[in-house]
């Protein structure tokens, strides 16, 4: 049997423990260490979206699940660069509503650090994207990721018009920003685009949320790390197109 001052001191120690838990119970966890110069991770919540904690960036291999979500689709034996050679890049980005968002771009390993400085940038700048998913959740389909208005990098495909020319997304090496803001365009005049949603898109006299205009803090954010913007080309124009190789 415990004398007074043994019951006295059990009791205290049940006050201490008790107090312990209210101190820590239902707390936020302390923030996690990381190194200086880099963002603090970030959850996104339903839907895509994270709570506004600024820009964040992490790069990683393709996991065997996305190797084989790839494989026959966006990717096949043949392909100018094997599966290892790419990465998964997730990073925020400002949706139309200035909402922050999280997507994935899938890219060339080399291409890595400059995707990381580029979108920092059009973070930055509060330009608008649609969407952001690797395309074979379009089936591979370029089409379909345009229709969706989805921005997107890797897909191991020939180039436009072309039947014997990788293009550079087939290497990881290129970007399509917002497509249905900034439509493919052949044709004499004034063009002609394949996508209704485009139309009225045709017309690059006037800037409008997502639209990429010469000479704008969107393309700047590209070229300044040595990309190239395909609004340059002559005939036909792309302008959602950027890659890090002049085409």
């Amino acid at each position: 049997m415990l004398s007074r001052t043994g019951r006295l001191a059990a009791a205290a120690g049940v006050l201490v423990l008790a107090a312990g838990c209210a101190a820590t119970d239902g707390a936020p966890e302390p923030a996690p260490t990381r190194a200086p110069g880099t963002t603090a991770p970030t959850s996104p919540a339903s839907g895509g979206e994270a709570a506004d904690a600024g820009f964040s960036v992490r790069s990683r291999h393709l996991s065997g699940a996305e190797q084989a979500a790839m494989r026959g689709v966006t990717w096949h034996p043949g392909c100018p660069v094997p599966l290892r050679d790419l990465r998964v890049v997730r990073l925020t980005y400002r949706d139309f509503a200035g909402r922050r968002r999280t997507g994935r771009l899938v890219v060339h390993h080399d291409a890595v650090a400059a995707v990381g400085r580029i979108f920092r940038r059009l973070y930055e700048i509060d330009f608008p994207i649609r969407r952001m998913q690797p395309i074979e959740a379009y089936g591979g389909d370029d089409y379909a990721s345009i229709e969706a208005d989805n921005t997107s990098a890797f897909n191991c495909r020939p180039k436009t018009g072309s039947t014997t020319t990788w293009s550079q997304h087939a290497y990881g090496r290129a970007i399509d920003l917002d497509p249905l803001e900034n439509p493919y365009v052949y044709g004499a005049g004034a063009g002609r685009t394949s996508h209704p949603g485009s139309r009225p898109y045709l017309d690059r006299t006037r800037a409008r949320p997502g639209v990429i205009l010469d000479g704008s803090p969107a393309v700047a954010a590209f070229e300044d790390a040595g990309w190239h913007w395909g609004g340059r080309w002559h005939g036909p124009i792309d302008y959602q197109h950027f890659s890090a190789v002049q085409e």
